[in-house]
């Protein structure tokens, strides 16, 4: 006999703000008193719809809505319940020496070509095995990498317990685990991915080891073609807006899909041609009206940067995945195979006006860095976001890309003559803002850049 899905939650809404929804008790309200088992089911398959969460106990709560601010140290490694997972689709495809022979050779040339095509700037086609290989490369570092751009936001009180969010070109899943695990386990998640490619078979199976208050869709249409719907918190479109016909035409579209206080994350590998394409974006988002919430700063009322826009962070490496190890172990060359650092570029864009630093300079007494060619060998004072990590060669004067919003040129401080009052430009995280007192303004022709020569006359600060 068919459970009364109405009267169901009918009376999950009428009780709701009373006390906790216990199943055993709900179905005392309704007439024909299904078993306990059926309307759980039906609260679990409605609890987006009507913004409850399961609690270990059983019961069903409303979520608060509140912010998030979870106790975030870095990733380590990829879950062990995803390896499993992906270690049963290599054996289910392959055999339990899937790593080796033919099959092992198969899968490290799928590796090498969808390598070869990206660093090319070829399109790559997702068919079942590249999806595969993609899960075994690219899985552990995607999963870390998104944390530490979604740790902006909490730490912003940007993200609540109560998301609605979209996964766009969600590909096998890394972003989409790594914002689970992110997150409280009681925090409320109706998530929807869009992935047209065979990358979804492995993404359904990754979601299937997600907690209880995940409520998954995934939905097989292109970023094109997708049509929003509604209005959610968090978009993420991580590592596929370099693959789009269209990429400021097609995120305008998942912009103004945005909740009035929600957040649209872009997120792209490090190298040069993705980096700066996703600043590209970025910036023809900002003239469209979108905020740019971070990393990249404004500091300057009216003034937008124009330098090329190469800026990523890196972080620690994850441990390598056990089915990556066993590819690249059975390999002459294992290193090709290996990929466990996490080196990545994100952008953050709002549209209620919102930035991480809510700071507006004038020039009474600070160097604004577009006017930096008319102090070319003066000292200057300055207040900048760090925006690197050290990007100079082992045993060079350490160097650090550096941004206040207004430059057209690449700006960068390099530490000449370390000392206690300068050490927090060595301290200072990546994004974060730096006041800066008598740096010595230089240009570097060999790498058409401004340096901020950082000597022993110079004070860093955290700002």
């Amino acid at each position: 006999m068919p459970v009364d899905r109405e009267a169901v939650l009918d009376s999950a809404k009428y009780l709701r703000g009373v006390r906790p929804l216990d199943p055993d008790e709900l179905r005392e309200y309704v007439a024909d008193q299904p078993h306990e088992a059926v309307v759980r089911q039906v609260l679990r398959e409605h609890a987006a719809d009507l913004g409850l969460v399961e609690r270990a106990d059983g019961t069903f709560v409303p979520a608060s809505g509140d912010p998030v601010r979870p106790v975030f140290e870095g990733v380590d490694a990829l879950p062990r319940e995803y390896e499993r997972v992906v270690e049963d689709l290599l054996v289910e495809r392959w055999g339990p020496d899937w790593h080796r022979g033919d099959s092992g050779a198969s899968l490290r040339e799928t590796i090498r070509r969808f390598k070869e095509d990206y660093y090319r700037q070829h399109a790559v086609e997702y068919d079942y095995d590249v999806a595969l290989g993609y899960a075994v490369y690219h899985l552990a570092s995607y999963y870390a990498a998104v944390q530490y751009a979604l740790a902006d936001l909490a730490e912003g009180g940007l993200l609540t317990d109560d998301l609605r969010v979209l996964d766009v070109g969600a590909g096998v899943g890394g972003p989409a685990l790594g914002l689970f695990d992110f997150l409280p386990e009681d925090a409320l998640v109706e998530y929807h991915a869009v992935e047209p490619s065979d990358a979804a078979d492995v993404l359904e199976e990754l979601l299937a080891e997600t907690g209880r208050n995940v409520h998954p869709t995934i939905h097989r249409e292109t970023a094109e073609a997708f049509d929003p719907d509604g209005e959610y918190d968090l978009v993420l479109a991580c590592s596929v807006l370099s693959e789009l016909a269209e990429p400021v035409e097609t995120a305008q579209t998942y912009v103004d899909a945005l909740a009035g206080e929600g957040s649209f994350l872009g997120l792209a590998p490090a190298d040069k041609h993705t980096s700066t394409h996703l600043r590209e974006v970025e910036r023809d988002l900002e003239s469209r009206g979108a905020t740019v919430y971070g990393p990249t700063p404004r500091l300057w009322p009216g003034e937008r940067p124009t330098d090329r826009g190469w800026t990523f962070d890196e972080r620690p490496a994850v441990e390598q995945p056990r089915f990556q190890e066993r590819l690249a172990g059975a390999s002459q060359r294992p290193s090709e195979f290996t990929h466990t650092e996490v080196r990545f570029s994100y952008s953050l864009l709002r549209t209620d006006g919102v930035r991480q630093h809510d700071v507006s300079l004038s020039a009474d007494r600070l160097l604004k860095l577009a006017d930096a060619d008319d102090r070319v060998t003066d000292r200057v004072d300055a207040v900048l976001a760090k925006l690197s990590r050290n990007l100079a060669d082992e045993g060079a004067n350490p160097l650090f890309k550096v941004s206040d919003g207004s430059e057209d040129e690449d700006c960068y401080a390099v530490l000449v003559r370390p000392t206690s009052l300068n050490r927090d430009l060595r301290r200072a995280d990546y994004g974060d803002l730096l006041s800066v007192e008598s740096a010595l303004v230089l240009w570097n022709d060999d790498e058409g850049a401004y340096n901020l020569v950082v000597d022993e006359e110079t004070v860093v600060d955290a700002a």
